[in-house]
């Protein structure tokens, strides 16, 4: 009887004596807390982040089978055609990237950076057309530039790229 009085006594001392560190921890605690979040609010303010900027450019290269200017049925968009887009932005640095067409024959180039490095200007222009009959570019299309003057998250679409065949088919004449 006595060693179970002893035990009770020794687990309610333990308890008081952990409930006492517990009520001594809990100021230390918020004076830690309050530190962090105020660093934190020190740091956003006079260090601001780098803001991320989204940019994205798109376009299609299409065959014009009778060489005529003009879309119509007998025209098809080009699979697995090279479209090179060369941008310089705001920094100065210069960017060269390679796309190819889709099954639909459109191409898309896009970039995340830091808004301060974003596209300035750029140069969309057609490399080559691996169709078989398609591989002569048009006449105007050698090259388009522009201003990317778009907020993040916006494209920027380019008129198509045509490429005709050597031979127009007897049908166009």
């Amino acid at each position: 009887m006595q060693i179970q009085q002893h035990l009770r006594y020794k687990y309610v001392q333990k308890i008081s004596v952990e409930s006492m560190n517990i009520q001594q921890m809990e100021p230390q605690w918020e004076r830690k807390v309050v530190m962090v979040l105020s660093l934190f609010v020190f740091i956003t303010m006079f260090f601001p982040f780098v803001r991320a900027w989204t940019g994205e450019i798109h376009g299609r290269v299409v065959c014009d089978v009778c060489g005529d200017s003009s879309i119509g049925p007998e025209d098809h968009v080009l699979e697995g055609a090279e479209v090179a887009v060369l941008c310089i932005t705001k920094s100065g640095e210069v960017l060269n990237y390679q796309a190819f067409t889709d099954g639909k024959g459109i191409y898309r180039v896009a970039e995340t950076m830091p808004e301060s490095d974003r596209w300035d200007a750029c140069l969309a222009r057609p490399i080559s057309s691996f169709h078989e009959h398609c591989t002569n570019l048009g006449d105007g299309t050698a090259g388009i530039k522009f201003s990317y003057n778009r907020p993040s998250g916006y494209s920027h679409s380019i008129r198509p790229f045509v490429y005709r065949p050597l031979n127009p088919p007897l049908y166009c004449i």
